[in-house]
């Protein structure tokens, strides 16, 4: 799962970041509203951690932003400014949640977990596609009940792959989702191919219905029986 910290206090950024990166997510951050306002114009997010005070913006005028282009990514506004019209003003513009600085760093945790799961999964933690299950907030898998070892990152393109079924998924898409935007700086995509094909192998050697297919010139794609 992504997310973009939008915080301009260099201590508690880089904290965030280290933090939620322990705690295996895909983690990127900005420290100004301009930065800020191209991230969210470029990519897609399954949180944004909002800090409202920016140097050169107010952090809800990213909302606004968001609200605009009808994007879907859920934001938590993280802010030192605790009253209660920022935070109706904040919900307004849709936004998620707020947490008032200072806070503990497993609520912060907590509430991310709490929103993607209410988005994404209806409230469940788990997603099952033919016989595969999914435990997002366990970080295991389950074919015929019985337990598929990952690593960690053949669990997160498998968590894209199956919330993504019978799609085509470009390999730029998959890599940005998985391994962040640092991505751009890499030279070429062979490494998804060899974490494509380790995972193909072990859904298959697991009896898995779903099958990883590659997509000649564009990337994979998670077919399923329904897939016509």
């Amino acid at each position: 799962m992504k997310i973009l910290v939008i915080e301009d206090e260099k201590n508690l950024r880089e904290t965030i970041v280290d933090f939620l990166t322990g705690e295996k997510y895909v983690v990127e951050s900005v420290f100004d509203y301009n930065s800020a306002l191209e991230k969210v114009c470029v990519y897609d997010y399954d949180c944004i951690l909002l800090d409202i005070m920016l140097p050169d913006g107010n952090g809800l005028s990213i909302l606004q932003e968001l609200k605009k282009m009808h994007k879907k990514d859920s934001v938590i506004i993280i802010s030192a400014k605790d009253s209660i019209d920022d935070k109706v003003l904040g919900l307004d513009l849709g936004a998620d949640d707020y947490l008032a600085k200072p806070f503990h760093l497993a609520e912060l945790n907590a509430r991310i977990k709490s929103i993607i799961r209410r988005k994404q999964s209806d409230g469940d933690t788990s997603i099952t596609l033919e016989n595969i299950n999914f435990d997002q907030d366990k970080r295991k898998v389950f074919v015929y009940d019985k337990e598929l070892v990952l690593n960690r990152k053949e669990f997160d393109i498998l968590y894209y792959f199956i919330t993504n079924p019978n799609r085509v998924i470009y390999k730029t898409t998959l890599a940005e989702s998985v391994w962040g935007d640092n991505i751009d700086q890499s030279d070429n995509l062979d490494f998804i191919y060899s974490q494509v094909k380790n995972l193909r192998r072990k859904l298959k050697e697991a009896g898995a219905i779903p099958t990883i297919k590659a997509v000649y010139g564009f990337g994979y794609k998670l077919c399923t029986n329904n897939d016509e």
